[in-house]
């Protein structure tokens, strides 16, 4: 006998495990949940014998696991609308950070703003990737750039995760950009997000992984190197904003240092999807950036595909490059920009996004003991969440089995 606090019945499951059916598909299923965990999942028929405290009957629809948006800036001051103009206007996205515009613009925005008036301001954006199934979502700083502000949004990040519906990862991207007064100076705030910030964020308890922006017009590989030794030093994982604008060496060097992932990859050689594959880092495709700077080059699909490097799919919901508030539609976006197949996209927003945020042992599959974030939705085949572009699908979610 099985006890448990929840019996979810009437139900096609996604799974999401690989190795079986298409996308795991479980066609009559059930799911007990006991304690926020799966107890068991299954067939219908094979329902063991069991006392639930609550039935939730579906009706037929879909479960999937809850979707994970595995890389994003969620939480910033201002707005950056204008900048979206000059770019339509032919300014590159390098003209307008030369010209102090960029991740530059929005860290004047954030310093100014209150705790509250950030958590205020991501809970809109936050809205949108809950209505399109979200149950985790990872959330980086760098847009402060001192210590009082990378805290400030530290501190929002982890209110979200107590407050708001979903499960946070925070990220500390104290290398973002080179901030105002530092220009004439770069090795000094290198020095002080290293040996200073980072240190005071980690004793908070703010920080879950140490992230990075390695692109000529950002930080050299050098520089995030030393931060990298800094973060291992502390016992932090690491990731990397890599090879988005040019071939940096951003993927070896992500590999280098056993990184969760490299994000972006568009100018990934041969030689570091090999690297990422030897390390067994996850390539996060951000697809809502690649259309928002209407890039041409996209990132090395079938050369990831050979080399078996793990794609997950990404919002990089941000106020410059990916103003993208929809899972959903950066599922859509990575299967009719970068041709990954409905089933790779869901993947990538499931098991493997669960991957890249050292999370895969506890959510991104429909398996008995894991925690149970999941997605109801109205459907009639997984490939429709990759399908609708700003269709309603999602019926209800559940993070660690509570509606939510």
């Amino acid at each position: 006998m099985i006890r448990a606090d929840r019996l979810i019945t009437d139900c096609r499951l996604a799974t999401m495990v690989p190795g079986g059916t298409p996308y795991g598909t479980i066609e009559d299923g059930a799911i007990l949940v006991r304690e926020g965990r799966i107890a068991w999942v299954g067939a219908r028929a094979d329902l063991p014998s069991h006392q639930a405290v609550e039935t939730d009957r579906l009706d037929g629809r879909w479960v999937t696991p809850g979707l994970i948006d595995c890389h994003t800036h969620l939480v910033f001051g201002g707005d950056r609308s204008g900048e979206f103009e000059q770019r339509l206007g032919g300014a590159t996205y390098e003209e307008i950070a030369r010209a102090g515009g960029g991740i530059v613009s929005s860290v004047a925005a954030t310093r100014a703003a209150s705790e509250d008036d950030l958590y205020a301001s991501a809970l809109t954006r936050l809205e949108g990737l809950k209505a399109t199934g979200v149950t985790t979502v990872e959330i980086k700083s760098g847009y402060g750039l001192d210590r009082e502000s990378e805290l400030k949004m530290l501190r929002v990040a982890r209110r979200i995760g107590r407050e708001a519906g979903v499960r946070v990862r925070t990220s500390y991207l104290g290398l973002h950009a080179v901030p105002p007064g530092y220009r004439a100076d770069r090795a000094a705030y290198v020095d002080l997000a290293i040996d200073d910030i980072l240190p005071a964020a980690h004793a908070e308890g703010l920080i879950d992984a140490v992230d990075a922006y390695c692109e000529p017009i950002a930080f050299s590989t050098d520089e995030v190197g030393r931060l990298f030794d800094q973060a291992r030093a502390l016992g932090l994982p690491v990731k990397l904003h890599a090879d988005q604008l040019s071939d940096g060496g951003g993927a070896e060097l992500a590999a280098r240092h056993a990184a969760l992932s490299a994000d972006h990859v568009e100018h990934t050689t041969e030689v570091g999807v090999r690297a990422m594959a030897e390390a067994g880092v996850v390539a996060v495709l951000l697809p809502g950036a690649y259309l928002m700077l209407r890039e041409t080059t996209p990132p090395p699909i079938e050369l990831l595909r050979r080399y078996e490097v793990e794609m997950a799919v990404a919002t990089d919901c941000n106020p410059g490059t990916s103003p993208v508030a929809s899972m959903t539609a950066a599922l859509n976006l990575a299967c009719v920009q970068f041709r990954l197949t409905p089933e790779e996209a869901l993947a990538g927003a499931t098991r493997i996004a669960a991957k890249a945020l050292a999370l895969k042992g506890d959510i991104g599959t429909i398996e008995a003991g894991k925690t149970a974030d999941l997605a109801v939705w109205d459907i009639e085949r997984p490939a429709e969440l990759c399908y609708w572009l700003g269709k309603p699908m999602l019926h209800r979610r559940y993070v660690a089995g509570v509606r939510a």
